[in-house]
């Protein structure tokens, strides 16, 4: 049996932090929205430091594996590289859903989808649950957001918790993004006294999410205009381009482009050229950090919300649980960082890890029923709570356990199940589940899931 989460009264409209801790639940209505200065200056004075400055980065449709800095040869990132090179960036990062609005709910929550309810595009997050504008402004943080939401709108003028400082044309990152990244510029470079409260500022671009575009324009398509200038770049099929065909039904009835070797390729020139745009755009958001006086004094994240399919496993877009859509970037840029510069490829990190990490670094308490851990400690070369494994949704059926040596997928009421070797079988290409050979592992993954699955509030409209 399964712990369903049911809707609780309206919270009065002015909360102490007490009443939100006893509750366990929170509104957005109920959270102060002109907050608490106080909280600044009561944690600065225990502290001894001014509380940091925060900078939330995030990117739709982009794979983890899309930074020259972490590997591939196809695309110029300086700016992520920079971010890179000064921060901590984690190898095994995994969004809890590969489908932005699901997505996007988690990483303000630090909730899985089944909690927030968001499990398709364009539901909002619960009011009932807080989210991280309104947590942070109700601890006196100037709380700020440019770009796309999509909870449910994409670009809206109105974001519960948040001022809105930009907006965008919806589905078009090669226009919209230069509004989100100009915005932010302006705002860091004309922000001139010291004593202001700390902001906590969302940077979210739409870029490389134009792909979208592309893959319907050209998926029916037996032919597609080349450009001969670029013949020589063009970047070769994936090594997971083949792969076992024992899928879930899910997955066996998507519909995968029946493209030649060189219009696959010519998609993948397209996409890492999204990448780039989008890159250039977040250098001229650090730049305006850098310019602005405030960098040392500011953590920095950038994430995305799911990743793209680049013809692994033959696939496009995303809304599937291989690593090409579930796994994502993240980078850290903060102070007191531990060897700044390196990767970290041990721990297992997801999507409900980024609003405690932000919280840790904050000086404040997490929401309550938070499910995510703080990766403080690990930034910092501390000991401290790590997950076993991360698990995803997808779909509403579909269901993702990644340990750190295997990944299990299984969907509802399908008798095929997969599990990869992800230390001997990287790209996903041979399914373990139907042998012998395995079976204590299949055991293994299959009770994560369900004690994972029975320990969550799940939302009444999450199945």
């Amino acid at each position: 049996m399964v712990t369903r989460m049911h809707p609780e009264d309206a919270p009065p409209s002015r909360l102490t932090r007490r009443d939100i801790l006893k509750a366990g639940a929170i509104g957005t209505a109920g959270l102060v929205a002109g907050a608490a200065p106080e909280a600044v200056a009561r944690r600065a004075g225990k502290a001894g430091v001014r509380p940091p400055n925060i900078l939330l980065i995030v990117t739709d449709q982009q794979g983890l594996d899309t930074l020259s800095a972490l590997g591939c040869d196809h695309v110029a990132t300086p700016h992520l590289d920079r971010l890179a090179g000064q921060g901590v960036a984690f190898a095994e990062s995994y969004t809890t859903n590969p489908l932005c609005s699901p997505a996007r709910s988690s990483l303000f929550t630090g909730r899985p989808t089944l909690e927030t309810g968001v499990v398709v595009n364009g539901r909002p997050i619960p009011e009932t649950m807080p989210s991280m504008g309104a947590w942070f402004r109700q601890e006196g943080y100037e709380t700020l957001y440019a770009g796309k939401w999509h909870l449910p709108a994409s670009y809206t003028p109105s974001i519960p918790g948040f001022d809105v400082i930009a907006t965008g044309i919806n589905g078009q990152g090669g226009v919209c993004d230069a509004g989100v990244s100009r915005a932010c510029q302006a705002y860091l470079r004309g922000r001139r006294d010291a004593t202001r409260k700390p902001f906590l500022m969302v940077a979210s671009f739409l870029q490389p999410h134009d792909v979208c575009q592309f893959v319907s324009m050209h998926a029916g398509r037996k032919e597609m205009v080349f450009y001969d200038a670029v013949a020589d770049d063009l970047p070769p099929l994936p090594n997971n381009f083949e792969f076992d065909p024992r899928e879930p039904a899910a997955m066996r009835r998507r519909k995968r482009p029946q493209w030649s070797e060189k219009q696959w390729r010519y998609y993948l020139w397209n996409y890492y050229r999204m990448v780039e745009m989008v890159d250039a755009e977040i250098g001229r958001v650090l730049d305006a950090l850098d310019d602005s006086g405030e960098a040392d004094n500011t953590v920095v994240v950038f994430t995305a919300d799911h990743g793209e399919g680049r013809g692994r496993h033959q696939l496009v877009t995303k809304n599937y649980l291989y690593d090409e859509a579930a796994r994502v970037p993240l980078i850290v840029r903060a102070p007191g960082l531990a060897r700044p510069g390196r990767v970290n490829r041990e721990r297992l990190v997801s999507g409900v890890d980024i609003l405690p990490t932000l919280c840790e670094y904050a000086g404040i308490d997490t929401p309550p029923k938070v499910r995510g851990l703080s990766l403080k400690p690990a930034l910092e070369g501390r000991d401290g709570p790590a997950h076993h494994f991360v698990a995803a949704e997808v779909t509403r059926t579909g269901r993702m356990i990644r340990t750190k040596r295997y990944k299990y997928i299984a969907y509802a009421n399908d008798p095929v199940e997969q599990l990869f070797d992800m230390q001997a079988d990287r790209g996903e290409m041979k399914n373990l589940a139907a042998g012998t050979a395995h079976a204590a592992a299949l055991k293994e993954h299959r009770k994560l899931l369900a004690d994972w699955q029975h320990g969550l509030d799940i939302h009444p409209e999450a199945s």
